[in-house]
């Protein structure tokens, strides 16, 4: 790990006494020190252990920290602070409020020594020259990426019997899908018939888009006459809860504005309702099903916790996916970064070279190789390339989102879709980019203006809500929820923890805590519980309610847009095979997840990225498996 010495050593200039565990040391200190921080979601704890005033143990505890961010720098951390003797160890990529929180916690407990953490900070390089040795390995499948598609493929293949090597070039897996804090989006599942129909508005809303806005598109029509007949049947004889492959098709295509490929998005409608069941085999349930933007019905399903609330999709399922890639034999190798893919002298992949963390060549000799690096989000030069209108904006990506897959496969003849095809996500926390989730709108949030006032339909799909919140005064605006929904989502509890909202006790409180006139805002929330008690809502024509928002206290979310998802990326067909201008396979080579275009078109629906990177994932390492198998 991180190789560190101290280069003033302190013990034997210190004349201090200090207590440890109440009673008196002598100069030079021993003992253990704690110190406390605040994190992502609350305290962080760290126990310093001294021994003649030099660190040599260290613990962190931080309960409340995003499960797959943050405790993951809680869980590295801490060793390289008593390995190198130093606080002025690097932070964990992805999850830097914790690590900061760590690293301020560890000065404090110096501190409580009677220490200055500073002489703590002092990093000089071992004179001992270390030389990392290059390293090869050989398997039958290397995935690069170790997020929710990388290890979904991984599962498959090793479920398959064959044996799977992942590289992942952060230090810890998860990367933008461990962030997800929505659901899935899965259509006619079990699940959705123990939930009452009454989204007959939403089901007419569609079919009326499909008509008047697509009716030169041949497959939004020909999806949304198929539906007709099924809506029709089902009105005749209503029994269950009311959704479709094609209606989810159909919804998906009109989100995307036509733009998708069909069969890509035919593909992960028909796997979505299978690949719940897959993950439940594999310990990720998905119980809740609630509305999200852009879908016609309920049909977003998502975890809850011991209490029933429902929780962040992410950083629930990325967990489980690495234990069952650890308890099947699977290797990752964090810290990796992946930069060539290998080539036969036919043109096949035969595996990756990359970069280990300590300036090593990692050679991995594959039979396939499956790309499930992420997007380019976090990659804001690439991002401004393809659209320059984004330049300036924040971005909700993980750290790893740099489009290195793409590059990589590019330059062996893969071709690219829809790469001028950026989302940007209308509800990202103002101060910090944290993306606040679009389930509370679906569960009745609104979104209100400068003004205290409301300006679109907060369930609309992404792209139309993110415009219209940029049109208003100082293009931000402000989330609205009651206690009653506080209680219902372990999510919005966490936010407070965080620090993200602001309180009041009536709406007018919260119109002064926010800075916008209580008068306009209180009308604003009357005329709101108005629409949802005649689920009509004439100004902006939103058909999902849930509850009314009359419940105190009232909290409210600075939230503006951000760079979000990229919807473009490399070609694949219905397999996830890469594919060349030519459309071409280029054999051995797969990829499944964010990497890809073609399945999202102009906009992405929310909870179609866990679909795509279960549905895609599981595809990309079933077909590498049938490779392998040739």
């Amino acid at each position: 790990m991180f190789k560190r010495i101290l280069a003033i050593v302190t013990a034997c200039m210190l004349m201090l006494t200090a207590v440890a565990f109440g009673e008196a040391v002598p100069a030079g200190v021993t003992g253990e020190f704690t110190g406390t921080a605040k994190g992502m979601g609350g305290d962080v704890t760290v126990t310093i252990g001294l021994k003649d005033g030099e660190i040599v143990s260290c613990m962190a505890e931080g309960p409340n920290e995003t499960p797959g961010i943050g405790d993951k720098a809680i869980a590295v951390m801490p060793g390289e602070i008593a390995e190198s003797g130093s606080i002025a160890v690097d932070t964990v990529s992805s999850a830097t409020v914790t690590s900061t929180a760590i690293l301020e916690a560890a000065a404090a407990a110096l501190e409580a020594a009677g220490l200055n953490p500073d002489d703590y900070r002092v990093v000089v390089e071992n004179n001992e020259e270390t030389t990392a040795e290059d390293a090869t390995y050989d398997c039958d499948i290397v995935i690069v990426g170790a997020g929710g598609a990388g290890m979904t493929a991984a599962i498959t293949a090793a479920d398959a019997g064959k044996s799977v090597i992942i590289l992942e070039g952060q230090a810890m897996v998860g990367g933008n899908s461990v962030r997800a804090t929505g659901g899935m989006n899965a259509a006619k599942t079990p699940l959705q018939d123990e939930n009452e129909f009454g989204e007959s508005a939403g089901v007419e809303k569609t079919l009326a888009t499909a008509a008047s806005t697509y009716a030169d598109n041949e497959t939004i029509t020909a999806l949304a006459a198929k539906v007709k007949e099924q809506w029709d049947a089902y009105q005749a004889n209503p029994e269950g809860y009311f959704d479709s492959v094609e209606l989810m098709e159909l919804d998906t295509m009109i989100g995307g504005k036509g733009v998708n490929n069909p069969e890509l998005v035919a593909t992960l409608c028909e796997n979505s309702a299978p690949s719940i069941e897959w993950l439940d085999s594999v310990g990720a349930e998905l119980t809740s099903v609630g509305s999200f933007g852009g879908a016609s019905v309920k049909r977003i399903h998502r975890p809850v916790n011991e209490e029933g609330k429902t929780i962040a999709v992410g950083s629930y399922i990325v967990p489980v996916l690495e234990k069952a890639c650890q308890d099947r034999g699977v290797t990752i190798l964090t810290e990796t970064l992946a930069n060539k893919i290998l080539t036969t002298d036919v043109g096949a992949a035969c595996g990756v070279v990359a970069t280990g963390k300590n300036g090593e060549t990692v050679t991995v000799n594959a039979k396939a190789v499956v790309l499930a690096t992420g997007g380019f989000g976090a990659n804001l030069d690439m991002v401004v390339e393809y659209k320059p209108e984004l330049a300036g904006f924040m971005t909700t990506n993980a750290a790893g989102a740099q489009g290195q897959g793409i590059t990589m496969a590019k330059a062996v003849g893969a071709d690219t879709v829809d790469m001028d095809q950026i989302q940007i996500h209308p509800t990202v926390e103002a101060n910090t980019a944290a993306l606040i989730t679009e389930g509370l709108r679906g569960d009745g949030a609104i979104l209100v203006n400068a003004d205290g006032k409301r300006f679109t339909d907060e369930v609309g799909t992404r792209d139309v809500v993110s415009a219209a919140e940029i049109a208003q005064p100082g293009s931000y605006s402000w989330l609205i929820v009651d206690q009653k929904m506080v209680d219902a989502s372990s999510v919005i509890a966490g936010y407070i923890k965080k620090g993200y909202t602001q309180q009041g006790d009536t709406y007018e409180a919260l119109a002064e805590a926010i800075g916008v006139d209580g008068e306009t805002f209180a009308a604003t929330m009357n005329a709101w519980n108005d629409c949802v008690a005649n689920k009509t809502d004439a100004e902006f024509g939103r058909t999902s309610f849930a509850n009314p928002l009359d419940t105190a206290p009232y909290y409210a979310i600075k939230v503006t847009a951000g760079v979000h998802h990229t919807m473009g990326g490399l070609k694949i067909d219905t397999a996830a095979e890469v594919l060349t201008q030519h459309d071409e396979v280029i054999p051995g080579l797969f990829a499944a997840g964010e990497v890809t275009g073609g399945v999202h078109g102009a906009n992405r629906l929310g909870g179609n990225a866990v679909a795509d990177f279960v549905v895609f994932g599981r595809i990309a390492g079933n077909s590498a498996v049938e490779y392998v198998n040739k």
